[in-house]
């Protein structure tokens, strides 16, 4: 009876608690009854991000860390013929006993030496059938409008036992300056990748945590986090995708 009696009480002050403090305290309340951690916000309360240019003005924007170990990671397989999403840096950065550097985009004007000019998603009379040893599509999946379309055609233009190496944004500011389409994650890239590249040996996995989703968001950048908080993966949080996928032979 005593206890009931206990259980009533704890109730009813619950209640009198709730109607007189705001909800802003009573998250607050919470948070020192139950030892859950308080956060102290400083200049991240915020509405606008610390750089509209995901970072380039102020260092490496975050996501960069994991484009540049994945593609560090295939190095080895850069090589002989290669061909690159609108102009051939990674591919001279990465590559090695490379034999063709052409690259393709759909837009003139951003590379001088631009191989093909074209929609991927339409370049079956433009780029030819199995020519290339190795594929390179950093950071673009996010933005091209037929995306099944362009992973069938990259598919199209690798030799039997060539690869694909593809990154694509997930949990990072959309371009904002043209269409941004394609924000999965891995587990939806890999739906995508079973329906364009049947047979392939296709691996799919995604990079990030929040604290660096937070710091890509708010337009930091890599030089601000240090490498343990880079290194660290939470599935929930990806900031990047990568895609590798490799032509049965």
């Amino acid at each position: 009876m005593a206890e009931l009696t206990a259980l009533e009480d704890g109730s009813a002050v619950r209640r009198w608690i709730k109607h007189r403090v705001t909800p802003r305290q009573l998250v607050w309340l919470r948070c020192v009854t139950r030892g859950f951690p308080w956060p102290r916000w400083g200049n991240l309360r915020r509405t606008r991000p610390f750089s509209d240019n995901f970072g380039f003005e102020r260092g490496t924007p975050v996501d960069r860390f994991y484009l540049h170990r994945f593609l560090d990671q295939h190095r080895h397989l850069i090589t002989g013929r290669v061909l690159e999403i609108q102009l051939p840096g990674y591919t001279n950065r990465y590559g090695h006993d490379l034999t063709a550097t052409d690259s393709v985009d759909i837009a003139a004007g951003t590379y001088a030496g631009l191989t093909y000019l074209t929609d991927l998603a339409q370049s079956d009379q433009v780029i030819p059938d199995a020519s290339y040893d190795c594929f390179l599509l950093p950071n673009t999946l996010c933005v091209m409008r037929d995306i099944e379309g362009c992973l069938r055609q990259a598919l199209r233009v690798v030799k039997p036992g060539g690869v694909i190496l593809a990154t694509s944004a997930a949990l990072v500011p959309l371009t904002g300056d043209s269409p941004d389409y394609w924000h999965l994650s891995a587990a939806g890239w890999r739906e995508l990748a079973a329906r364009a590249w049947p047979g392939c040996e296709v691996r799919v996995e995604q990079h990030g945590n929040c604290l660096t989703a937070t710091a890509a968001m708010l337009g930091l950048v890599l030089e601000e986090l240090s490498p343990s908080e880079l290194e660290y993966d939470d599935p929930r949080f990806p900031v990047l995708v990568t895609l590798y996928c490799r032509r049965p032979e």
